[in-house]
């Protein structure tokens, strides 16, 4: 499951679609929008994206990771559009014979993607919004 989504990530299913009976470790990211940034009150987030490049590019992650750590299975899915308080924006599920592997796949899925993938976060405060780059850095002045 590699998906790109503009409607409420649905964790249960990305999670049951790792599930293989061989796996002896699943592991699961979920990336929640937060209430703060930068000393500042986030009312919500949205994300834009470049779908087809960013689709391929998911694939190629999840293609690395199951070979790097012989995965049963492995799924990525991101939101984009309009994202609130608490609610998920990405989800990476693994399943692998053993938790070392599990626990390392997640973690550099979600790290690649981050740093990769043509996927953009805009932070709305009350006074304002601004993109933000993976770093958490912003990457234009607050738009009125």
């Amino acid at each position: 499951m590699i998906e790109i989504v503009d409607h409420p990530i649905d964790v249960p299913q990305v999670l049951g679609s790792v599930s293989h009976p061989g796996a002896g470790g699943i592991a699961l990211f979920v990336g929640t929008t937060r209430n703060h940034s930068h000393g500042k009150e986030v009312l919500y987030l949205e994300y834009e994206a470049y779908v087809p490049m960013a689709l391929s590019m998911m694939t190629q992650i999840a293609e690395e990771a199951k070979a790097r750590w012989g995965l049963h299975a492995i799924s990525i899915v991101h939101r984009r559009t309009r994202v609130d308080i608490s609610e998920a924006s990405v989800v990476v599920a693994v399943s692998s014979s053993h938790r070392k592997e599990a626990f390392e796949a997640c973690r550099f899925a979600i790290d690649t993607l981050k740093k990769t993938v043509p996927i953009w976060k805009k932070e709305f405060f009350a006074d304002g919004a601004v993109w933000v780059d993976e770093e958490g850095h912003k990457s234009l002045e607050p738009e009125a």
